[in-house]
């Protein structure tokens, strides 16, 4: 039993952690929502995503006011700011598929249940409020995914640059993916952090910063890429992850340019 445990540690660390061997590796963004229409960062969405076996799946967190770590896109939910509203004000609004609005732990918990294959990929979204809210948020969210055990399943994505930093002085090993495109990939990895993770727009303007980023060891994720001309660019440019709301589409364009 206890070799058994270890092999099994081993597998996971060889499919989650070396994420830069992959190749066109698609990553459901906001979950796999909407061919079946349901609430974008859902619990649903993220298991619809697994149970497609698909490489990854994005989520978006937010702390609010009473420090719950919370699953959403947008600043505002149904309206309220959630950095400065409390949970349980939250969650007097449903989802449109009934459910409440989903906590970290809880999605999380169900990211780690019956999944061999998803990497959870954790965007932290930076404060409304301040820089070294975000920061928080991101160290707290690091922290939470650590007491789940799902660290090793787990990457972090970010539009600020310092929560990425913030995570890097917590946690030395984990993947980290910058999403602002302002920086080359020499830049990110000076830095430590693992990964460039531009809008394509971003790469179809730098193509040199896609074999630096190869040269480097720097993961290659674009987002957020809908249009099948556009994945396929990518896909003939061997990006590691490519982002997108139409995992299905992205799946037949992989099957017609192997």
């Amino acid at each position: 039993m206890k070799n058994f445990r270890i092999v099994s540690s081993l597998v996971l660390l060889i499919v989650f952690s070396f994420c830069n061997a992959q190749k066109n590796a698609i990553v459901a963004h906001r979950g796999a929502w909407k061919k079946n229409n349901l609430p974008e960062n859902s619990i649903a969405s993220l298991r619809h995503a697994i149970d497609l076996k698909l490489p990854g799946s994005e989520f978006d967190v937010w702390r609010t006011a009473d420090d719950s770590l919370v699953i959403n896109h947008d600043a505002h939910y149904n309206k309220l700011l959630i950095e400065e509203t409390n949970y349980a004000d939250l969650i007097k609004f449903k989802l449109s598929n009934g459910e409440k609005l989903p906590t970290l732990h809880e999605y999380i918990s169900e990211g780690k249940r019956n999944n061999k294959k998803t990497l959870l990929v954790c965007e932290i979204k930076p404060s409304e409020i301040s820089k070294e809210r975000g920061q928080k948020t991101g160290v707290a969210a690091v922290e939470t995914i650590k007491k789940l055990k799902a660290d090793k399943n787990t990457c972090y994505i970010s539009f600020d640059y310092d929560i990425l930093k913030a995570i890097r002085k917590v946690d030395t090993k984990t993947s980290l993916q910058y999403l602002e495109g302002n920086k080359s990939p020499k830049e990110v990895k000076a830095d430590n952090i693992n990964g460039v993770d531009y809008h394509y727009s971003v790469f179809q303007k730098h193509p040199e910063w896609i074999q630096e980023a190869k040269d480097n060891k720097v993961i290659l994720n674009a987002w957020t890429v809908n249009e099948a001309a556009d994945m396929d660019w990518l896909i003939e440019h061997k990006f590691n992850y490519i982002t997108t709301n139409e995992p299905e589409l992205l799946s037949e364009r992989l099957k017609i340019k192997k």
